[in-house]
């Protein structure tokens, strides 16, 4: 297992909303050794697979090496506010 670099992280970012970004794109919020916090915005909150979209952004995680774990979500108005654990 890998840390997290931010040039990782950015990959991921941009892989993730090159595929899914109208219906949802996400953004970095803040990063430290143990956690990150990202903003999922977009109409995906209207969709039945809402929590999915988050799932979708930790399994592009661990395909860069980073065990990852979902510790809350906060949904908002647009979209969620999801914290991630990053596995040591």
């Amino acid at each position: 297992m890998s840390k997290l670099s931010v040039k990782t992280l950015e990959k991921v970012i941009n892989e993730y909303n090159k595929y899914r970004s109208p219906e949802v794109t996400t953004k970095l919020i803040s990063l430290n050794q143990k956690s990150l916090k990202m903003r999922f915005s977009g109409p995906f909150y209207h969709t039945c697979g809402f929590y999915d979209y988050f799932d979708d952004f930790k399994i592009l995680l661990e395909e860069q090496g980073l065990e990852t774990e979902i510790l809350g979500i906060k949904e908002k108005d647009d979209g969620a506010i999801v914290i991630f654990a990053i596995k040591q």
